[in-house]
This record gives C-alpha cells, structure tokens and sequence, in this order.
C-alpha cells in the first residue's frame, strides 16, 4: 500500500506554500487561487501555528459579513492542526480525515514541514493502487487461464456463462 512518502514524491507541485498569521484573508485566497489549492500552512518563525482554507473562509469571513482585505489570516485560521508522517498508511490517513472531517494534513518528519496531503491526493494515490492491484489480478487470472490452469485447477471457480434472453 501507499505511504504518505509515496504521495509527496508524485504530487506534481515541489516547494511548500504557506502564509504568515499576520498577512490578510485575502491574501491567502489570492495565493491558493493562484496555485489552485485549497489550504495554506500559517507559519512564524519556521514553526505552523494554524491553517486556514477556503472553508475557513467561507464560513468565517463571507458568513459573517467580514472584509478579506482587513481580517487577518490569525483571526479565522484553525489553531488545531493535525498531521502525519511521510511512514503512515495512505488509507488509514484517510479514515482519520474522514473520521475528523478534515481535508488536509500538514506532513512533518522529524519536527519539520515536508508537505501538505489533501483528501484529493489520498483518494487519488489509493484508486491508483487498487486499479493497479486490480490490473495485476487480471493479468495473472487471464494468463492463467490462457494456460489452462484455472480450469484444470478449480472448475467450480470458472465464471457463469452469459446468457442472453433474446425476444
């Protein structure tokens, strides 16, 4: 199965973006638009001190009626940040995103920012890997079968004939 490590090495953007708690709201959203993303890093002095994300915005900023050019990203930002590490599991990063209702996790290793995961990048790496699995179970069946093997090996195990009713 995928590690984390594994997503980040073949996600397609290198470098971390991120933004400091003092810029504006809407500076954040003019960066993510820029980089169509969706969640920025707040960080000070190398350290992350919160997230904010285009919910954050939405429901924070838009709902209450909130100017973006003078709220600063410190006001709204989520200061609960949870992460990961580039050794976990992609899907059980994913049932604790699903479990958390969160779309994003910063990926530190050794204390340090080495990137961003969003649930797009988890749901992506995990189809990959089964229609890979998939592909491979397929192959090994079809080769098999051209050999003879699955019919002499277990006939009960042979898929059902089709069978068309024709009016």
């Amino acid at each position: 199965m995928y590690t984390i490590l594994d997503i980040l090495k073949h996600k397609r953007r290198t470098g971390l973006l991120t933004i400091s708690p003092e810029d504006t709201v809407f500076n954040a959203i003019k960066v993510m638009a820029e980089h169509h993303i969706g969640a920025l890093l707040v960080m000070e002095e190398g350290r992350i001190r919160g997230i904010i994300t285009e919910r954050d915005y939405a429901r924070k900023v838009i709902l209450e009626n909130r100017s973006s050019r003078t709220t600063s990203v410190s006001q709204i930002m989520s200061t609960r940040v949870l992460y990961i590490e580039p050794e976990d599991n992609a899907e059980a990063c994913m049932a604790l995103m699903i479990q958390q209702q969160i779309r994003y996790f910063p990926v530190l290793s050794n204390g340090e920012v080495v990137g961003i995961i969003s649930i797009g990048d988890l749901a992506r790496a995990i189809l990959s890997f089964h229609e890979f699995v998939i592909d491979q179970l397929t192959d090994y069946i079809t080769q098999a079968a051209t050999a003879g093997e699955v019919a002499h090996a277990h006939p009960e195990r042979l898929p059902a004939k089709l069978r068309i009713i024709q009016n």
